[in-house]
């Protein structure tokens, strides 16, 4: 084993092999495989010698002793860096990264491309209603072609909440293809980034208010969890549609329900739950006007190589002493570069 050998490991699976190909290529990185049945004496081992946990960002893939919990950090005494595979990282807790001393990071922008893709595929299966329309043509002949009259999406207005990569993305897309106006709810951005982005800055009830289309793209954290519940749907139309690609949670899967059953907004786009796969019975895949998907929006054989090469770039570079490019808990950086040292014997940049 080469001196000061890195240690990174990860759990079952890898988003893509080119991660493995990248590291391998370097005699100073290890990486080991847990599965998620792995003995508690195998998992101690790993985490005692590891300094990177490249961790899948579903939540319900992760069991819960291996999420990226303050006991997990409390038995890995040289973790350095917690990597999330995606964008999202609600399998990590943030606020013991930064107690520990660890950096956090995710993969923020590599599947933009996906994701902006699926929620404008949604978009225009709920309004063109083309889930609708096959489902009753495979289930009996004829159909009255009348009964089932949709709706253009051109110049219809989008809201789009948080404006990040997949929401600026998905921003530049209808606002170019379908001359949609944009308002867009970020309270990381100012206004003038905002503009710059394709959109109008606008409050919360005012984007409900005023859309046609509500797309979440914000991440899952304690201030956006359970943000739209059944206040939130009584402000939207009756004629707008609610889309959420980003996680669960952030919407109320009951006041949803509520909301489609009493017509008050016309249909919703699914990738995301509370539970994931949710179960076939589950209350919202009853209704003709929801557009289901399990977590998928962001997958494709384009964006999990990108964002394998992307996670493994950055380790590298966070290992040769660089600050990382996507760093979710920058205030860490003083406490971290002190055990950096200690364990590398030189100081990160």
């Amino acid at each position: 084993m080469a001196t000061n050998t890195k240690r990174v490991f990860y759990v079952d699976r890898l988003s893509h092999p080119v991660f493995a190909e990248l590291l391998g290529a370097r005699s100073d990185i290890r990486l080991d495989k847990l599965e998620n049945a792995t003995s508690e004496k195998g998992i101690e081992a790993v985490l005692a010698g590891a300094h990177a946990y490249q961790i899948g960002s579903a939540r319900d893939e992760i069991p819960p002793h291996l999420r990226g919990t303050a006991a997990l950090l409390a038995a890995a005494p040289n973790m350095l860096v917690l990597s999330s595979s995606g964008a999202g990282y609600d399998t990590i807790d943030l606020d013991a990264c930064t107690a520990a001393g660890v950096l956090a990071v995710n993969q923020a922008g590599g599947n933009r491309e996906a994701a902006a893709e699926h929620v404008l595929c949604m978009m225009l299966l709920l309004s063109k209603r083309i889930i609708e329309v096959d489902r009753h043509m495979r289930r009996e002949a004829g159909i009255n072609r009348n009964a089932y009259v949709g709706n253009t999406i051109h110049g219809k207005t989008l809201g789009i909440i948080g404006l990040g990569k997949t929401g600026s993305r998905l921003a530049e897309l209808c606002g170019g293809a379908f001359a949609m106006p944009v308002l867009a709810c970020d309270p990381q951005l100012t206004e003038y980034q905002i503009a710059a982005r394709g959109a109008e800055k606008v409050g919360l009830d005012q984007l409900l208010h005023r859309a046609d289309f509500v797309s979440v793209n914000c991440p899952r954290t304690s201030e956006t969890l359970g943000m739209i519940g059944a206040r939130e749907f009584e402000l939207m139309k009756p004629t707008a549609w609610f889309i959420n690609t980003s996680r669960g949670g952030i919407h109320d899967e009951v006041a949803l329900e509520a909301a489609l059953a009493n017509k008050t907004i016309a249909g919703a786009g699914l990738d995301v739950w509370a539970v994931e796969p949710p179960p076939p019975d589950h209350p919202l895949l009853r209704f003709e006007n929801v557009v289901a998907s399990p977590h998928t929006a962001g997958v494709t054989e384009e964006s999990r190589e990108q964002n394998a090469r992307m996670a493994a770039a950055q380790l590298i570079g966070i290992f040769d002493g660089c600050r990382p490019p996507r760093l979710l808990n920058p205030e860490v950086w003083p406490a971290y570069a002190e055990r950096f040292f200690r364990i590398f014997r030189f100081h990160p940049g």
